[in-house]
């Protein structure tokens, strides 16, 4: 029975550190989660206008 007292002897910053590593765990799941159901996030975008507009003129094909 000796082996279960182990509880009182824990300390507060033990109890503390184990909350906030399951919290980051639990949040990490959440993103990973949110995240998976956003693909169009991870999609590679022209960063300014003057990148937009030479990415659109490169993909106009010219009229023969």
């Amino acid at each position: 029975m000796g082996q279960f007292d182990d509880e009182r002897g824990k300390s507060k910053l033990e109890t503390i550190v184990g909350s906030l590593m399951l919290l980051s765990f639990g949040l990490g799941i959440l993103a990973f989660l949110i995240a998976i159901d956003h693909p169009e996030w991870f999609s590679l975008r022209p960063a300014s206008g003057t990148a937009a507009a030479m990415s659109k003129a490169s993909n106009f094909a010219p009229h023969k």
